[in-house]
């Protein structure tokens, strides 16, 4: 049987690589931090996943087995046998995989083992070659274990889309390894960073071009989504299911999603009908009450989000960068500006920083934005949305 290495054995990594993987017929090792997580996946040797779309369908996972971190030498032995890794770990925690892995990277290489592909689940730009960089400082002193590693290593970046759901706390003292999940499951995948053969995978999506595809997830899912929470957040709303629902919310949505898809149609070539696929499956998507998705999720951390590269300043840029004037994605940002929810640290930091600072130092010296047309557009928004109590419940 094929194997396959998942570093994390989180939601994704069980609930998406997990189901890719045994779907593929893959014996897979779970290797986690977690030593409570891999010893009930030891003892369990079975999982189930929800696959909650139109109704609920429990799935079972089998054919695994778990390692613990710590235990490095088994790791390097699953290293050497494997077929393919995943890594689903959080990109904060990615470079702590370098060492293990270069270690297992050498040891392929003193048994002359052929090409092996590391497929990296992370939200993050450039994850490949940065964690190539790690990987290669870790004393690759020898020319030939260096030429191994150009010629037969592969680090492949991916644009994760699947949502998960939490579990309640009955479903989490009932089976800890429960995921829940909805039923997507592509994975674009970057063609051109594999070696040798690509891995037939069920799920993946080879593309040439990935960065048009992890744009399209930023500025597609990752605005839309933001787009909802928010001023869902000043409506009074909980769930994203129920933003998705209020009309005025839902018309918003829609003239981002337009004010993207725009831009993205002039930077990128796009199949055609595919953009507009896409959009219309992910607001289906978005609209799924099984998943419980909540705008306190979807809108944690606000000071990231709001920053210079990201979801929303990152689309303003983008759209400008083309000749369109992003009014609906000010208004997004404006609402942003506005998330004051109680138990989230950034919201809190965000708010106190604009009460000291003003809406001009967030703008400037945060989102970075130079245009004083863009400046100008969400502080007039933000007056407004401040003022309008009687809509926006929060306040």
């Amino acid at each position: 049987m094929k194997r396959a290495i998942v570093f994390g054995a989180g939601q994704i990594g069980r609930g998406f690589i997990g189901e890719l993987c045994f779907d593929s017929g893959y014996f897979i090792v779970f290797v986690d931090i977690d030593k409570r997580i891999v010893e009930l996946l030891n003892i369990e040797k079975k999982y189930p996943i929800y696959l909650l779309g139109e109704k609920k369908e429990e799935k079972i996972i089998e054919n695994f087995k778990g390692i613990n971190l710590e235990n490095e030498k088994e790791i390097i032995n699953e290293i050497v046998e494997t077929d393919i890794i995943f890594t689903s770990v959080g990109a904060k925690n990615l470079f702590t995989l370098s060492g293990i892995i270069a270690k297992g990277i050498k040891e392929r290489f003193k048994r002359k083992r052929d090409c092996l592909n590391i497929v990296i689940c992370e939200n993050l730009l450039n994850a490949g070659k940065k964690l190539k960089e790690e990987v290669l400082k870790k004393g690759f002193s020898l020319n030939e274990e260096k030429k191994y590693l150009e010629e037969k290593i592969g680090f492949v970046e991916t644009v994760i889309s699947r949502m998960t759901s939490p579990l309640t706390e009955e479903e989490k003292n009932k089976n800890p390894l429960l995921v829940k999940v909805e039923p997507y499951k592509i994975l674009p995948v970057d063609k051109n960073a594999f070696k040798g053969k690509i891995p037939e995978i069920v799920g993946f999506l080879p593309v040439d071009n990935l960065h048009q595809y992890e744009e399209l997830k930023l500025f597609g899912h990752n605005l839309s989504h933001v787009s909802l929470a928010y001023p869902g957040f000043l409506k009074g709303y909980t769930y994203i299911w129920e933003c998705i629902s209020d009309r005025e919310i839902f018309n918003l949505l829609i003239n981002v999603q337009n004010e993207v898809k725009n831009a993205l149609s002039k930077k990128y070539v796009f199949k055609k009908g595919e953009l507009e696929e896409y959009f219309s499956d992910l607001n289906k998507r978005f609209g799924n009450k099984l998943l419980s998705d909540t705008v306190f999720r979807v809108g944690r951390e606000p000071l990231r989000k709001i920053s210079k590269n990201e979801r929303i300043v990152g689309a303003i840029n983008l759209c400008l960068e083309y000749n369109i004037f992003p009014e609906n994605i000010c208004f997004v940002l404006a609402t942003a500006l506005c998330y004051n929810y109680s138990l989230d640290e950034e919201a809190i930091k965000t708010q106190k920083l604009i009460e000291e600072k003003g809406i001009d130092f967030i703008l400037k010296e945060v989102c970075e934005i130079k245009d004083t047309r863009i400046v100008e557009k969400v502080k007039k928004i933000y007056k407004e949305v401040k003022n309008e109590s009687s809509n926006f419940k929060r306040y």
